[in-house]
């Protein structure tokens, strides 16, 4: 199967009602300025974070807020079949890689935006209510991502937050899902696009991310007090593996079991 993009998508946005789930998604009324018009597989340009980050010894002050649950930092990633993230030579942060696909009038649409956040600078993307491949939105997943400005402890210091308030499928039908569970399923986490990745528990397992699964984004947390946030410092480059609560500590390791794990990397263009 084809994947097909939509041309001249609508800027209109239409939001379904949001599940009574998880309530970790915060501020997300904040990061609403600019909208990424309904598709399935397309990024913005380069846009401006408001403010310089080190990511392993690179330094970025932009990045490309793709469609498919991720931002990368040095090009686009039009990639819907998530793949190991070790894998990758694209420095990125990924909430939820999977099969996005807003073109549903009942899916939301990917928004994104700079505020500034008890003191720091900070830029946010919301991922509330989308839809999934193709053109499905009878299930639907809200997540976060916000990256916090922490230039006060050091330059290119900053936070990473991954919040999830709900997570109902988690695979596209180009992905061999099936109603949206199954096949290559979502993976979660970031990576420095050379040699060190992290991936959340659960990541490519069918089913286990899911609000019913047995590492339910949404009943967990890391270095929080809250169900279904996830917070990362990165400091002089580099994302501090500061040890999480008791609950989320088994988890912890358990992604970090999965950085050798190989996938193959799969693009529209390859698959038929």
């Amino acid at each position: 199967m084809f994947k097909k993009i939509a041309a001249g998508a609508l800027l209109a946005v239409t939001f379904a009602a949001a599940p009574a789930y998880a309530a970790a998604v915060h501020d997300a009324n904040l990061f609403t300025t600019n909208t990424l018009a309904r598709n399935d597989d397309l990024s913005t340009g380069l846009v401006s974070l408001g403010f310089n980050v080190n990511f392993f010894g690179q330094s970025f002050s932009n990045l490309y807020v793709n469609n498919n649950g991720n931002v990368t930092f040095n090009s686009a990633l039009p990639t819907y079949t998530p793949f190991n993230l070790l894998t990758t030579n694209v420095p990125m942060l990924a909430p939820f890689f999977a099969d996005v696909d807003t073109r549903h009038a009942d899916s939301g649409v990917t928004q994104y935006g700079q505020t500034v956040l008890n003191g720091h600078q900070t830029f946010g993307v919301n991922w509330l209510n989308v839809g999934y491949f193709n053109t499905k939105a009878d299930k639907t997943n809200s997540f976060q991502l916000i990256v916090t400005d922490r230039s006060d402890t050091g330059a290119g210091n900053f936070d990473f937050q991954f919040n999830y308030d709900n997570v109902s499928w988690e695979t596209g039908s180009a992905s061999s899902g099936s109603n949206g569970f199954g096949g290559a399923s979502a993976r979660a986490g970031w990576s420095n696009g050379t040699n060190t990745s992290f991936e959340l528990a659960g990541s490519a397992i069918n089913g286990a991310l899911l609000n019913s699964g047995g590492n339910a984004l949404i009943d967990h947390r890391l270095n929080s007090t809250i169900d279904g946030q996830y917070n990362f410092q990165v400091r002089n480059g580099t994302v501090i593996p500061s040890v999480p609560e008791p609950e989320t500590y088994a988890m912890l390791l358990a992604g970090l079991g999965l950085m050798g794990a190989v996938a193959r990397r799969r693009t529209k263009a390859s698959k038929a």
